[in-house]
């Protein structure tokens, strides 16, 4: 891979995350959008950044982020961002927020980082190369039972796949479930073994991408919700990021959730 992908995507991780903490603490706006969803003024700043920024250092690659996008007619790559995962609890005062950012190769990530500017904490995932915090190599747990991991979870009524009763069968597998806000940082967790496993919802690349390789490039393993492969050129159906040893026994806790 181009090392100036890597160091690019480190940088654009700082700035935005010297923006998010800048507001945080002197507080933000925020407005809902159409899918009942908030998005504040850093959202939007931190997005227009990452179009800027991208058009300027490669003008032939393409933006896909939560609030507003970028389309070269070059073809090429394409960044897939969050510019502020966790925007419920950034906008009430609560300090789980980061920035994420995943780079495509035809419908395959290749690089993720997620960037938590609280905890200066960089996590760096390269396909074939291995995942980082810090510079420091990380892997994921070595938990080999339900019984006791800690799991994200974060779904929602309207969601794209039902996971509405899924906490309550991971309860009954002796799970400790887990909300902080923010699907990336709880991603970013079982990519260094602090958490077993995430389940997630959502629908949208921007979502799971970077989180594909951080966790994998760390030994887990990442789907979507009923196990199988997932690209982010085609249809997306949530996703579990897992330790690899419970991913399995996830998938089925899933399965039979949503029966």
């Amino acid at each position: 891979m181009n090392r100036d992908y890597v160091a690019f995507a480190k940088a654009l991780a700082e700035e935005a995350g010297t923006l998010l903490l800048s507001d945080f603490y002197t507080g933000v706006n925020k407005s809902w959008k159409a899918d009942n969803t908030p998005v504040t003024e850093t959202d939007i700043k931190i997005n227009h950044i990452v179009i800027d920024k991208v058009a300027q250092a490669f003008p032939g690659h393409s933006v896909l982020a939560e609030e507003g996008d970028y389309h070269s007619t070059l073809g090429g790559f394409v960044w897939v961002c969050d510019p502020l995962d966790g925007t419920i609890p950034f906008a009430h005062g609560v300090p789980t927020a980061v920035f994420s950012i995943a780079l495509l190769e035809k419908g395959e990530a290749i690089l993720g980082v997620v960037y938590d500017p609280f905890m200066k904490r960089m996590y760096v995932g390269e396909k074939g190369k291995g995942a980082f915090l810090n510079q420091k190599r990380i892997s994921v747990s070595e938990h080999t039972e339900l019984k006791g991991s800690v799991i994200g979870l974060i779904q929602w009524s309207d969601a794209h796949v039902d996971l509405s009763r899924t906490e309550h069968f991971l309860q009954l597998a002796g799970a400790k479930v887990l909300n902080t806000g923010s699907i990336a940082a709880m991603g970013a967790l079982v990519s260094d073994g602090k958490f077993a496993a995430t389940i997630f919802a959502g629908d949208k690349p921007h979502d799971s991408a970077a989180l594909k390789v951080l966790v994998e490039e760390a030994g887990g393993r990442v789907t979507d919700v009923y196990g199988q492969e997932q690209r982010y050129d085609a249809e997306i159906k949530g996703h579990i990021s897992s330790n690899t040893i419970l991913h399995d026994k996830l998938v089925a806790i899933v399965q039979d959730s949503m029966k």
